[in-house]
């Protein structure tokens, strides 16, 4: 990680009004010290599933949800670590590129399930159009062995994240949604597509770098993955590029403007008003 970067980020996330560090998105083949993963879990393959060599039992009894295990690792300081034996969902592992083509048996669950087996969940209607959605979706492969999320500040030397995510309630998003603009003078600079939760995270972010129109992801949207964020929080990933120029420029956009001074009286009433509940970010969960 660049020096300079860590240097600039207490300023940059004071005057945003933000007072968690951001998380880097990275990939490698070593797994860093300290790390919060899924249970090991033998990767439910399209392959296998013609065979009817996965134990779906086991696979859905051991499930847990990637955004819980980032969840963990803000709160912890630590990081979530993601691999082919460690996804805690097969969702989660297509998401983050560690498995594709998506199986049948998940195609089913997510849109309309299987009549006297399996309900469906209902995010999309059917098997036919969940398939095409992740079909053409084609996620970008891993590039490596491991998807690490951590703070900032624990990147060593030499260390670069591919993307930086913040989570935040919507006037901090503000911010940063139309930083994205300023930085990028480009007025489609953000997306906010269908998917996973994780998919937010990881799939479209790599996927629109991989097409050479890199974008900042808005996500957070997915309801199974709701209860991992807290209340009125969202997710926004941008990459490394984008997170760089808003660091260099942002004190000469609107963030030192008087527009951005009353967003800021905002976020300190959004503040109070969470304070008077009792509940504090780390336990609105």
């Amino acid at each position: 990680m660049k020096p300079e970067i860590l240097e600039k980020l207490p300023r940059f996330l004071s005057i945003l009004g933000l007072d968690e560090e951001p998380l880097g998105i990275h990939f490698t083949d070593a797994l860093p010290e300290r790390a919060l993963t899924p249970k090991p879990l033998p990767l439910p393959t399209l392959e296998k599933e013609k065979a009817n060599a996965i134990d779906w039992e086991a696979v859905f009894g051991a499930f847990s949800c990637s955004i819980g295990h980032v969840r963990r690792a803000r709160i912890k300081k630590r990081p979530a670590v993601f691999d082919a034996e460690h996804f805690g969902c097969p969702g989660c592992a297509f998401w983050m590129g560690f498995l594709k083509p998506q199986t049948e048996t998940i195609v089913h669950y997510v849109s309309s399930g299987v009549p006297g087996y399996m309900e469906g969940e209902y995010y999309q209607p059917d098997p036919v159009v969940m398939r095409r959605i992740f079909d053409e979706m084609d996620p970008v492969p891993a590039p490596a062995r491991h998807c690490v999320f951590k703070p900032l500040s624990l990147f060593g030397p030499g260390e670069e994240p591919l993307f930086i995510v913040f989570f935040a309630r919507p006037e901090v998003l503000s911010g940063l949604h139309q930083l994205a603009g300023f930085v990028t003078n480009d007025p489609l600079c953000v997306a906010s597509p269908w998917s996973a939760a994780c998919g937010g995270l990881v799939a479209w972010p790599m996927k629109f770098l991989a097409l050479g129109t890199p974008k900042a992801v808005l996500g957070g949207w997915d309801p199974s993955a709701r209860r991992f964020f807290a209340t009125d929080e969202l997710s926004f990933t941008v990459p490394l590029a984008m997170f760089e120029g808003m660091l260099s420029s942002w004190e000469g956009s609107f963030l030192t403007r008087p527009s951005w001074g009353l967003v800021r009286k905002k976020i300190e009433k959004s503040r109070r008003a969470w304070a008077k509940t009792g509940k504090t970010e780390e336990t609105e969960t």
